[in-house]
């Protein structure tokens, strides 16, 4: 077990000296901009010394899953619960509307609600949208030209996904980028302090979705949100909150991860020629490319919280009744026990059991449009731009603030 001060300064002192005992710390020190810079010797640390470390999270005991076998067993094992936020301090209702979908829900309930959207990510849905996304890479790409560089997260990266997923559910091309402000603030909050701050955008978000709810009921199209309206009046026990929580859930769920991984993955090739050479030399190398560039930058870095149903031994060390649970996607993709030399970046590795996109029951619903995504906009990236390069020294790359994702807050390259 780890003990405690939780305090980021000495988090990183650990990292830095390795005579200095390990520490438990705020889970929310682990969603610092510092910190996700390098996450990965701290992680290395763990494995070896507290391969299931107490922390705290939203003041409550909580537990840092580190170990690849270990993690695999909490995403699989019913006996850790996705519902835990009845046990949190009360919340309006409306921010409760917009945090109880599916994510956080168990079977039964989480069986009816996934088999009603499975729909809208079918493997032939999502190859159908192939050539909008090579064209929407073409178009933003084709802006960039006129400059020679680009800031690539807010110029690429977010906008391509957030595009597509805006399109699946009907959402005006207005209206995404602010939705997309107004949900981040939801996705940052780690802490009761960041959670009481995204209230006023939680109702924000809420406001705007029931107002789009209604308009869709009187004037329907075809899109996602229509069809969930209809489901909801046809009888499929889908109520208005579920209907929220779903909505925000798929938003999410069609862009987060895509953006971090092209992002972060442009950045990896980068600073690996090498790979990257491979790469622009064997195109059909891309597929592999994603699933290592997704275990490499593992863009989900933390899954999302569980909750122990009953007393739970891993190891040494036994996680109590009620106590949360977090499983570190990214320290299981860099697992030593499961990824030879997993420091290395190869394109070509196989097998390649990575667990970027989780496990079980709860698997990434938008798991598949993001490897699409990713390898239209990377393969795309590198052929218009064959010498593209870092327009910005690496020590001033910034990082975003964030506990479950791991993500570029701004990329500047040149071509």
């Amino acid at each position: 077990m780890c003990f405690s001060s939780g305090a980021p300064s000495r988090l990183f002192v650990s990292l830095q000296r390795s005579e200095i005992t390990l520490e438990q710390i705020k889970a929310s020190d682990l969603g610092s901009p510092r910190f996700k810079a390098n996450p990965y010797p701290f992680y290395a640390r763990l494995r070896a010394e507290a391969p299931v470390c107490r922390t705290s999270l939203f003041n409550r005991p909580a537990w840092l899953v580190t170990r690849y076998d270990d993690v695999l067993l909490v995403l699989k094992d019913e006996r850790f619960a996705k519902e835990w936020t009845s046990r949190m301090p009360s919340m309006p209702s409306f921010a409760k509307s917009a945090t109880s979908s599916m994510l956080n829900m168990d079977p039964p309930d989480h069986t009816r609600l996934r088999k009603l959207v499975n729909k809208a990510f079918t493997p032939r849905l999502i190859e159908g949208l192939r050539e909008q996304i090579q064209t929407a890479c073409d178009d933003l790409l084709d802006a960039a030209v006129p400059n020679g560089r680009m800031e690539l997260v807010h110029g690429y990266a977010l906008p391509l996904p957030l595009a597509v997923i805006g399109e699946l559910l009907g959402i005006p091309a207005q209206d995404r980028l602010r939705l997309h402000s107004w949900a981040r603030s939801m996705i940052e909050a780690f802490t009761i302090i960041d959670v009481l701050r995204a209230l006023p955008y939680m109702w924000l978000v809420v406001r705007y979705f029931r107002k789009l709810f209604a308009h869709r009921r009187k004037q329907p199209l075809d899109d996602l949100v229509t069809a969930l309206v209809q489901a909801e009046e046809e009888g499929d026990k889908l109520s208005e909150d579920e209907l929220l929580s779903m909505v925000l859930l798929l938003l999410l769920a069609g862009y987060e991860t895509t953006v971090n991984l092209i992002a972060s993955g442009t950045l990896a090739l980068l600073q690996h020629p090498e790979q990257r050479d491979r790469l622009q030399q064997n195109p059909t190398l891309t597929e592999s490319a994603i699933e290592e560039l997704l275990r490499y930058t593992s863009p989900g870095d933390i899954a999302t919280i569980r909750l122990a149903r009953e007393d739970v031994t891993i190891g040494s060390v036994t996680i109590r009744r009620g106590d949360l649970v977090l499983t570190v996607l990214g320290s299981a993709n860099h697992d030593e026990s499961q990824f030879p030399d997993p420091e290395t970046l190869d394109i070509t590795r196989e097998p390649n059991r990575h667990l970027a996109f989780g496990q079980g029951v709860h698997y990434c619903l938008g798991a598949e449009l993001a490897r699409l995504e990713g390898q239209i906009a990377l393969r795309t990236l590198f052929c218009r731009f064959p010498n593209l390069r870092l327009a910005e020294a690496p020590e001033s790359l910034r990082w975003r603030k964030a506990l479950f994702f791991r993500g570029l807050e701004r990329l500047h390259v040149a071509f």
